[in-house]
């Protein structure tokens, strides 16, 4: 069973922010990294993996891989290829999942899953799970005063989870920081 190695929570305001995120993420990824996106649809997901195509210096316009299941971007830097999936349509967990190959882009790529909780797991212990919630009540701009900005509705709680001993020292933390 994995265990945490560390969290950081970020407030983001903006798909701009979103997106710099992931571009402030990409550099603690290395080949082998499994990322899950976790988030209601419309939450971000795909921003922040264009961000971290932008940071990972990979080829290719980084989009919604929804009809196509999966993309595969390759390095334009010499770094790791990322694949990015949506496994939305995917029903079946990790046998429908097999199908894709994952097991076989994963030792020499990023591999970013969204809507991949509770369906690839078990292609690695060590993990990367990011969770995007929109901001409510106290939380959202205004806070609980009841003064709404114009822009609550971009307003978004991303917590970064790493799972397993490979997160442990990551520097997760720094993200929080600005």
């Amino acid at each position: 069973m994995s265990t945490t190695g560390a969290i950081a929570h970020v407030t983001v305001k903006s798909p701009e922010q979103m997106q710099e995120l992931g571009r402030r993420l990409a550099p603690l990824l290395r080949p082998g990294d499994l990322v899950l996106l976790t988030g209601e649809l419309g939450a971000g997901k795909t921003t922040l993996t264009r961000g971290l195509g932008e940071g990972l210096g990979v080829r290719g316009a980084v989009t919604s891989p929804t009809f196509v299941i999966a993309r595969v971007h390759p390095s334009l830097t010499g770094g790791p290829a990322l694949v990015h999936v949506d496994a939305y349509r995917l029903g079946g967990g990790l046998d429908e999942m097999e199908d894709l190959d994952l097991d076989v882009s994963l030792p020499e790529s990023v591999v970013v899953v969204e809507w991949g909780e509770g369906k690839v797991e078990e292609l690695s212990e060590d993990r990367l799970h990011v969770v995007i919630g929109r901001a409510v009540g106290a939380e959202a701009p205004g806070g609980a005063d009841g003064l709404v900005a114009d822009d609550v509705d971009d307003v978004r709680e991303v917590t970064v989870t790493g799972l397993g001993a490979r997160w442990a020292d990551a520097g997760l933390p720094a993200l929080e920081a600005c």
